[in-house]
């Protein structure tokens, strides 16, 4: 159970208190791994990347200077390791055609996605997300699994924020137009 908060720990490990890390470790380690997980979709990889995140976000905490939550902070390490290594491994994605996700309905996809609790729905989602490319899952992980605002989004992802709206208007677009094709 944490007693503290992030910015004691912070200022503590930032005075020379380096053990205190370990309770940032453990409070943010599962939602570190489960973003990476959803971009780079191999626990193995995942496992790899989170700790790089881990090293990278311990050497640079001296450049923390707290403008955002130490969350968003991590979130942003651990947004661009894991699409960055995606990148590496020239995975092809699958296309969409542009003229079918313009033919969708803003009312259509809200009502869908409404609707996702439904166990079958959720599966036809979690076959749709792992034909998106990495950045595409890792802007959906963030919104609606971390529940992370656009402005959040902005900060981790370092988009514009009508850029951050526009990808997410596309993506949920996409996943409509793939998880329609799943029912067919």
């Amino acid at each position: 159970m944490n007693l503290y908060t992030d910015s004691y720990y912070i200022q503590r490990i930032q005075a020379g208190e380096t053990d205190c890390f370990a309770c940032l470790l453990d409070k943010y380690s599962r939602q570190v791994y489960s973003l990476v997980y959803r971009i780079v979709e191999n626990r193995e990889d995942a496992e790899e990347l989170s700790q790089d995140v881990f090293m990278k976000a311990f050497r640079s905490l001296s450049s923390f200077k707290g403008e955002s939550s130490f969350s968003t902070w991590l979130y942003k390490i651990t947004y661009n390791t894991a699409v960055s290594a995606t990148r590496k491994k020239k995975t092809e994605w699958l296309a969409i055609d542009d003229s079918a996700m313009e033919n969708v309905p803003e009312e259509s996809t809200d009502s869908f996605f409404g609707q996702v609790d439904e166990k079958e729905q959720l599966d036809y989602l979690n076959k749709a997300l792992e034909q998106l490319p990495p950045d595409e899952r890792g802007l959906i992980t963030l919104f609606y699994m971390k529940e992370k605002s656009v402005e959040e989004i902005v900060s981790i992802t370092g988009l514009s924020a009508s850029n951050v709206k526009t990808k997410m208007y596309r993506i949920r677009k996409k996943l409509y137009a793939l998880m329609k094709a799943m029912e067919e």
